[in-house]
């Protein structure tokens, strides 16, 4: 069964100020004279090398077990560039002009450990569409051992998950491959399916054979093909998704879940408080640091604003929109946030231990 989805309120004035916003944004991109996206189509093909590059190295110096371990620990590394860089750009057709290339980039996270098909619904039709919204946007999902959201009473493990949370965030992926994924596709309760109907069964027999060819290069090639111990090549996997996993949380935890960010609720008609724009700006702030590592090889994550606002816009565009956002903001009152990352993950741990220990205001006006 369909259900209803959640409805943004209608102002016009509101609307009517990001259509303004919109033709600043649209006339400031289209003065930029030279063609960044050629950066982006560049590391669509030197990125994946890389990866694999690093996996053959590891093959090939498998009789030290140090290099071995660091050629899938760079693995990692690399698979979160090429996440930020291209999977989430390539989502959005951000890349190439052509959304069938675009799909082929979205691909290769079929190669490492994920499944495009489901990423792509829980990012475009969940994230983005109700960003901070318990229950619907599935990028900051409601787990049974981090209480992220406030309204809801902590429970069991919950209640310490600020002295603990350091041994959980490591397994941030482990839970995405082994059971996100397959929830997804598999649980009909689950928001996708509720929202977007059933999964077509070839997606299913798709997300299986890519899993298990996954598991195949990645632990039973080196041990069967070329000597590698049991012990090795587990302990080497283990490691690389262990720092993927701290790397990624590192980019995504400071944009999102923090004190300063609304998690807005609904009405009893499936109603939220806030017009489009204002929510966006509400759930979501910037991060202060902005250099040319940030912009060119994490794919300029600390201007998420800016992407929430315009999507479809690629990242390497996101300096001068984030200039045009921040002077709306200031102009108009709407509420634009920016923290240094070290600040910002200060505070994601504040709304972990205050949730711990708490259940925010909101709860009690609903009683």
């Amino acid at each position: 069964m369909i259900v209803k989805k959640p409805s943004y309120q209608k102002i016009q004035e509101e609307t009517t100020l990001f259509n303004e916003l919109r033709k600043r944004v649209n006339s400031r991109v289209e003065a930029i004279n030279d063609n960044r996206d050629w950066s982006v189509r560049i590391k669509a093909i030197l990125l994946p090398l890389l990866y694999f590059g690093f996996y053959a190295l590891a093959v090939y110096y498998r009789s030290n077990a140090y290099l071995y371990v660091a050629g899938f620990v760079l693995m990692g590394i690399t698979l979160v560039l090429i996440y930020l860089n291209l999977i989430h750009e390539a989502a959005h057709n951000n890349i190439f002009k052509n959304k069938k290339w675009n799909e082929a980039v979205l691909s290769i996270f079929d190669f490492v450990g994920a499944n495009s098909y489901i990423w792509k619904k829980r990012h475009i039709v969940s994230h983005h569409a109700y960003p901070n919204v318990d229950g619907w946007d599935t990028d900051i999902e409601q787990s049974g051992v981090l209480k992220i959201y406030p309204h809801v009473e902590a429970k069991g493990i919950q209640k310490i998950q600020h002295r603990i949370f350091f041994l959980i965030y490591p397994l941030y992926l482990f839970n995405w491959m082994f059971i996100r994924d397959f929830r997804d596709f598999f649980d009909r309760n689950r928001i996708i399916q509720k929202t977007q109907g059933q999964i077509p069964v070839t997606e299913k027999v798709k997300m299986v054979l890519f899993k298990a060819f996954y598991f195949f290069y990645q632990i039973v090639v080196p041990v069967l093909f070329f000597g590698v111990s049991w012990q090795l090549a587990l302990g080497a996997w283990f490691l690389q998704v262990v720092v993927a996993s701290v790397f990624a949380l590192f980019v995504l935890l400071p944009l999102h879940p923090l004190p300063e960010n609304d998690f807005p609720l609904l009405d009893e008609e499936n109603g939220l408080p806030y017009s489009w724009i204002r929510h966006q700006f509400e759930v979501t702030n910037d991060l202060s640091n902005n250099n040319w590592f940030i912009r060119h090889i994490l794919g300029a994550f600390n201007f998420h604003v800016a992407h929430h606002l315009f999507p479809n816009y690629s990242y390497v565009y996101y300096d001068e929109i984030t200039d045009e956002v921040k002077k709306f903001a200031a102009e108009h009152h709407f509420n634009y946030k920016q923290f240094p990352i070290t600040v910002a993950l200060g505070k994601h741990y504040q709304l972990l231990k205050t949730n711990a220990t708490s259940i925010h205001e909101v709860m009690e006006e609903t009683m």
